[in-house]
């Protein structure tokens, strides 16, 4: 039993951390399992709730998610990919799931999000003129991307609010890196032409 003790956590040594924690969680380790929820827990409610807008209902789909993926744990491979990644795609997939069920459209992003994410990638800047800059961008921001279609939106998002990369996108999209970057190209020309007919240039 010890021999069997100890390989297992020389297995583990060349896991990488979350590996780890999976690996401990599938073998009935509570601790490791509330582990997991505390490191993905806000970005999956983020996720969520800028699919929404609702935070009753991003919490709601948060927990169905988590449910999912405890249920499907066992399922994860390492050498498919880092497990954030994976997290995404289940999200990811029930949320298109839960837009069927509710005939709407599974990428409608909320204003306050966008403005959020602009917002924290300005913070070095408090300056009120630059402030009310931020705002106005993040509102037409929001128009123009409610203006491109899913496929090319859900890219765009992906890639330049989530910050994944063309690998991660294409595990999440299940589609071939190419399409991946396809889409975000031709998302980010729509994007830019739908801005410049707002009269919204960069500077």
């Amino acid at each position: 039993m010890e021999a069997d003790t100890a390989a297992g956590h020389e297995a583990d040594d060349h896991l990488e951390p979350e590996a780890q924690l999976v690996e401990q969680c599938l073998r009935g380790n509570g601790t490791a399992w509330e582990e997991l929820v505390r490191l993905h827990s806000r970005r999956i409610f983020n996720l969520c709730y800028r699919f929404t807008s609702h935070r009753q209902e991003a919490e709601d789909l948060s927990q169905e998610v988590f449910l999912r993926v405890y249920r499907t744990l066992g399922s994860y491979r390492s050498t498919y990919g880092a497990f954030g990644t994976w997290v995404t795609s289940v999200t990811r997939n029930l949320l298109i799931d839960h837009y069927r069920r509710t005939r709407r459209d599974r990428l409608t992003d909320s204003m306050e999000d966008v403005m959020a994410k602009v917002e924290d990638k300005e913070s070095s800047s408090r300056r009120p003129d630059h402030s009310a800059a931020v705002v106005e961008l993040s509102g037409h921001l929001q128009k123009a991307l409610a203006k491109l279609s899913p496929d090319l939106r859900e890219a765009v998002i992906l890639r330049d609010l989530e910050g994944l990369d063309y690998s991660e996108i294409q595990r999440v999209l299940e589609v071939p890196e190419g399409t991946v970057k396809s889409r975000i190209n031709r998302g980010r020309i729509e994007l830019a032409r739908i801005l410049d007919q707002m009269g919204v240039r960069p500077n």
